[in-house]
């Protein structure tokens, strides 16, 4: 181990970093939840259990990429945000298979491979105006949310004022608004695993509520289901609607990375002096391996996970905390049945919260400049108004162009943001 990893080096040991490790999993291990309760829900042949499998194996794989490849505490799982755009943009909304879906996944991965192996990350990330960067992850925050609490029964389509506020003092709502609260005092009292802890107490209170069903002789362990593998559709890659659900992918998962392993590197003292992540571009490969593994087994983009800060906060330095997290990924797969049988009432809150994380870039967002205020505002709202990520960032570039143009200020538009601009005004004429 202290070979392999460099324990001495970072002043950590392996009990510290098999610590850190389950501290990361304890975290994040919701995703096993929800991301099969949320790609599930697609149905046509994508079920929980073959999504449970799938989400199970891509975060060991590419956390077992992490950890060998990168010696980073850093874990990966399928991305909360483009699971929901997966399911809810791509398919629900713009009428695509599940299999295009996961075609887009797959090439968003191989083209991630491509750009980390020669180094253009950085041009596209200087490229991508940095509020709009920081109102996408706010956007997607509040459009995860709106699902959490649609799922919970708690807000409801109202045809007088749009939305409102469903009946929130029996079953499923009252479930996950306890479920909610639990989560926030947890979080608050700094328990690690908050999330986790709540969804499961949810699931407990859920069953004399009547909202938790336990099928008779349930048991908690079972053999996983099949992946869904190589189950992809090739036919509309060339459309534009292709390209802006693709685009979106490798958008918000390139961002996505990047903040997160800079946030990571950043509290594990693991910046260099001149700013530099270490080994950026083999944790970057990790991403991008994921992904693709993610899409050949059946499942959303796979991206690195800020809850990796738990694991660095319980003293995690080195890629044995992302080791023993990818191994408890792979443990897992024997209790699938524990985790298919908690309801949506009880991750509905992991959604609100998850919502509320995603918050934290809107203090940074410029809203005092009209130009860079008002593109980051439009990228925010649209999302959960129009009920897609992809229109937020639609409508955030367009908006960033076209205020740019008219106040002179030609130089902020770089040259990516105006292939982009073209594309997204000829979709709106060309179908």
């Amino acid at each position: 181990m202290e070979k392999l990893f460099r324990l001495k080096e970072h002043g950590t040991t392996v009990q510290r970093e098999l610590i850190a490790g389950l501290t990361t999993f304890l975290t994040m291990a919701y995703i096993l939840i929800v991301n099969p309760s949320m790609l599930g829900s697609i149905g046509d042949g994508m079920t929980p259990g073959a999504v449970f499998t799938a989400t199970a194996i891509s975060s060991a794989i590419a956390t077992l990429v992490m950890a060998f490849a990168a010696n980073l505490p850093v874990a990966l799982a399928p991305g909360m945000g483009l699971n929901a755009f997966f399911t809810f943009t791509v398919v629900f909304g713009m009428g695509y298979s599940w299999q295009i879906a996961l075609t887009a996944v797959f090439l968003e991965g191989i083209l991630f491979i491509i750009l980390s192996l020669i180094n253009v990350r950085e041009a596209i990330i200087k490229a991508i105006p940095a509020n709009l960067k920081k109102a996408v992850a706010v956007g997607i925050g509040l459009f995860i949310a709106l699902i959490g609490f649609a799922n919970a029964g708690i807000v409801v389509g109202d045809s007088g004022t749009i939305v409102g506020l469903g009946s929130i003092g029996s079953g499923a709502p009252l479930l996950a608004l306890l479920g909610l609260i639990i989560i926030i005092v947890l979080y608050t009292m700094k328990v690690p695993g908050a999330i986790l802890i709540g969804i499961l107490l949810a699931t407990i209170i859920g069953i004399p509520m009547g909202v938790t069903a336990v099928p008779e002789g349930w048991s908690p362990v079972g053999h996983p289901d099949a992946p869904l593998l190589f189950q992809f559709d090739f036919s509309s890659i060339f459309s534009f609607q292709f390209f802006t659900v693709f685009f979106t992918f490798l958008f918000v998962d390139i961002f996505d990375t990047v903040g997160t392993l800079v946030g990571v590197s950043t509290q594990a003292g693991l910046i260099s002096k001149n700013g530099e992540i270490p080994r950026v571009k083999q944790a970057l490969l990790a991403d991008a391996i994921g992904t693709v593994a993610g899409a050949a087994l059946g499942t959303s983009t796979v991206t690195s996970y800020v809850e990796s800060t738990a694991g660095v906060a319980a003293g995690g330095r080195t890629g044995l905390t992302a080791l023993s997290t990818g191994v408890l990924f792979l443990l897992a797969l024997l209790f699938s049945p524990l985790f298919l049988l908690i309801p949506g009432a009880a991750t509905a809150p992991a959604l609100i919260f998850v919502g509320f994380l995603m918050m934290r870039p809107v203090v940074d967002i410029d809203f005092s400049d009209p130009t860079e205020g008002i593109p980051a505002f439009l990228a925010i709202v649209m999302m959960p108004f129009a009920y897609s990520i992809a229109e937020g960032i639609v409508y955030g570039v367009i908006s960033y162009v076209l205020l740019k143009i008219v106040t002179g200020k030609f130089k902020d538009i770089t040259v990516a943001s105006w292939v982009l601009f073209v594309i997204f005004m000829l979709r709106f004429f060309i179908k």
